[in-house]
C-alpha cells in the first residue's frame, strides 16, 4: 500500500518517506527508487522483509495446493477471478531484492523479520545507506544492536499490519509501545524509533518522553489521499469497526493486525488455510479485485489501534499538525 506520491509528500514535508518493497522483483525495486528520486529530491527509505532464520519455507505438493485453493474458491468466485495454478516460487529471491535496494542507494534501508547480515550492513554503509532494524521485544532489539544496525524501530503490539517478531512466536511477543520503548532505549546503544499506536502529536510527544529519538507512523498516513490504499480501505479506516482491530493469520498466514471483516471471521481457524507465504500469495490474487470492486470483506484492512484518532486526509497537513502539536505540548509542559 506504499505509493511514490505519499513517500515523496512525507519527505518533502520534513519527514522521511518510506516505501515497502515486499514482493518486488529486483527490476521493479530499481524502477521504484528512480520514481521516488524523481518525485522528490529529498531523502527516502526503502523497506524489505528478511527470511526468518531457522524457518523453513513451506513446501506443498499439487494435491495440498489444490486443497488450499478450494478453501478460498468462494472468494475467487465472488470477485470473478480464476484461481491460480501453483507457481514455481511464492516470493522473489531475498538476496536479489537486497542487492537491488542497496544499488538504489536510498538514504535509509530498513528491515523487518530479522537481523541483516554483517555483509549486507557493510555493503549498505559503503553506499552511504543507514540501516534500520525492527524489534517487537527487548531481546530482538539487543540482537539488532549486536548485529550492527544504525537504529532500531521498537514497534508495539498496537501497530497495524504484520507483527514482525523473529526470535519468538509473535503471539508471545505482544508488548505494548509504552512498555517496549523505554526498555529498548535502556538496552541498546543506537537511536530508537517508536512505532505502534501513534497517530497524532500526543503520541509523538509521549514517545519522545519515553526516550525515543524519532517516531514512525503508519495508519494515519494510510488514510491520506496520497496513499495507495483503496477507497474501501480508507472508508474502513474511518469507520466504526476501526476501533476493534484484531490479530489474524487469515490473509497472509502470518499474524497481522487489521479491521475485522468477513474473511477474517470465516478463516479464524489457522488450520483452515495455508501457511505463509502460500496464503499471502493466494489471497493476493483476489484481494486487488475485491478492492477495485469495493468489497472490504475480502481485503486486508491493515490498521493499528490508534486508527480512531485519524482526522487528517492530507499527508503534508498531517505532518504540520503533528509538529505544531508536539511543540505546543512541550511548551505547555515546560511552562
Amino acid at each position: 500500500m506504499s505509493s511514490v506520491e505519499l513517500s515523496a509528500a512525507v519527505s518533502e514535508s520534513g519527514g522521511l518517506g518510506s516505501y515497502g518493497l515486499y514482493g518486488y522483483e529486483a527490476d521493479r525495486i530499481a524502477t521504484t527508487a528512480l520514481e521516488l528520486r524523481e518525485a522528490s529530491g529529498k531523502p527516502f527509505a526503502l523497506n524489505l522483509w528478511l527470511p526468518i532464520e531457522g524457518e523453513e519455507p513451506p513446501s506443498t505438493d499439487a494435491a495440498q495446493f489444490a486443497d488450499y485453493v478450494e478453501v478460498l474458491r468462494p472468494y475467487f468466485e465472488l470477485v470473478g477471478v480464476e484461481p491460480p495454478t501453483q507457481p514455481d516460487a511464492y516470493m522473489p529471491d531475498p538476496a536479489a531484492q537486497i542487492q537491488a535496494a542497496i544499488e538504489a542507494r536510498p538514504a535509509v534501508l530498513s528491515f523487518v523479520f530479522g537481523v541483516p547480515s554483517e555483509s549486507v550492513i557493510e555493503q549498505a554503509h559503503r553506499n552511504g545507506i543507514v540501516v534500520v532494524g525492527t524489534a517487537t521485544t527487548v531481546d530482538e532489539a539487543v540482537a539488532l544492536d549486536t548485529g550492527g544496525v544504525d537504529a532500531i524501530v521498537a514497534t508495539g503490539m498496537e501497530a497495524g499490519g504484520h507483527r514482525v517478531s523473529f526470535l519468538r512466536d509473535p503471539q508471545d511477543s505482544l508488548v505494548g509501545t509504552m512498555a517496549l520503548v523505554p526498555q529498548v532505549v535502556d538496552a541498546v546503544s543506537v537511536p530508537v524509533i517508536a512505532a505502534g499506536g501513534i497517530a497524532d502529536g500526543r503520541g509523538v510527544a509521549a514517545a519522545l518522553a519515553l526516550g525515543a529519538d524519532a517516531v514512525q507512523i503508519g495508519s494515519a498516513f494510510l488514510a491520506t489521499r496520497q496513499s495507495a490504499a483503496s477507497s474501501a480501505h480508507v472508508a474502513a479506516l474511518r469507520g466504526p469497526d476501526a476501533a476493534h482491530t484484531v490479530l489474524t493469520r487469515a490473509l497472509s498466514g502470518r499474524l497481522a493486525r487489521g479491521i475485522p471483516n468477513r474473511i477474517i471471521a470465516e478463516l479464524a481457524d489457522p488450520r483452515a488455510h495455508a501457511p505463509f507465504p502460500i496464503q499471502n500469495w493466494l489471497t493476493g490474487k483476489f484481494r486487488p479485485a475485491a478492492a477495485a470492486q469495493g468489497i472490504p470483506g475480502l481485503m486486508s484492512l491493515w490498521a493499528g489501534q490508534s486508527t480512531p484518532l485519524i482526522r487528517e486526509d492530507d499527508a503534508r497537513k498531517l505532518i504540520t499538525d503533528i509538529v505544531e502539536s508536539v511543540d505546543a505540548i512541550f511548551a505547555r509542559l515546560g511552562a
